[in-house]
């Protein structure tokens, strides 16, 4: 019966063009997405050499091993395989390589002497928890499984893979990893503040549903580990600034 049905020729699939990928965009809704990322990095340019920011050779040089490095990119044929397979130029690559310098060290000019004292006034933010969580729909069920905990009859582990409806915690038995405390939602960032380790918490109801949380662990955090984040965050918000703006 399959013989019978007659053979179609369909045409082969053809490497978008330039004007293609720009049509896509625009019918997918996300030019003004790419618009904005090409703005915010054209607006970087013109920052940095306003303020006399350069990139030296060696330093494009040795950034654009660590790349080749990282990308396992350790021959030419193996560079050239990777430019053809993401449509762009060697002069791209290097463009993209240089842009990205530029930026961190205009992060630096700007942010760079303020991180320190942003982490101060703002230590608690940066202040890190290991958490688990139970999250449940309805309010009797939180309040049943927080009983349960309370006259240690069931464990957390136990009660999260019964009954919690978020993914990771019902995978992990409750465990959903470390977080800053600015990372949180601000009800469930505010209810643990002052809760110590080993304790129960909740439920606390959230847009999502009602929480019931233990805190297993309080992390300091040290600035050198997060320096990066906060400095990211301050260029970030600056660059919000001058959108509005």
């Amino acid at each position: 019966m399959l013989d019978s049905i007659p053979q179609l020729t369909f045409p082969k699939i053809t490497p978008a063009s330039d004007e293609d990928i720009l049509a896509y965009l625009r019918h997918s809704f996300t030019i003004a997405t790419i618009a904005a990322a090409a703005e915010q990095n054209t607006y970087i340019l013109k920052v940095c050499e306003h303020l006399g920011i350069t990139v030296t050779d060696e330093e494009l040089q040795a950034a654009g091993d660590l790349f080749r490095q990282n990308h396992k990119l350790l021959g030419v044929s193996e560079t050239i395989a990777w430019l053809t397979q993401q449509r762009i130029t060697a002069e791209d690559w290097t463009q993209g390589i240089r842009l990205s310098l530029l930026t961190q060290k205009l992060k630096e000019h700007l942010f760079g002497e303020n991180v320190g004292a942003h982490y101060i006034n703002n230590r608690d933010n940066y202040q890190r928890v290991a958490l688990s969580q139970i999250l449940v729909k309805n309010l009797t069920t939180a309040n049943n499984i927080v009983q349960l905990l309370q006259a240690n009859q069931v464990s957390f582990p136990a009660l999260a893979l019964e009954y919690s409806q978020g993914k990771q915690s019902k995978e992990n038995g409750g465990f959903v990893g470390i977080r800053f405390l600015a990372e949180l939602l601000p009800e469930i960032a505010t209810a643990i503040t002052d809760v110590h380790e080993g304790e129960i918490v909740g439920p606390i109801q959230t847009p999502i549903g009602y929480h019931i949380l233990r805190i297993e662990k309080w992390l300091p955090a040290n600035l050198s580990e997060i320096r990066e984040e906060i400095l990211e965050s301050l260029f970030q918000a600056w660059l919000q600034t001058k959108q509005l703006s």
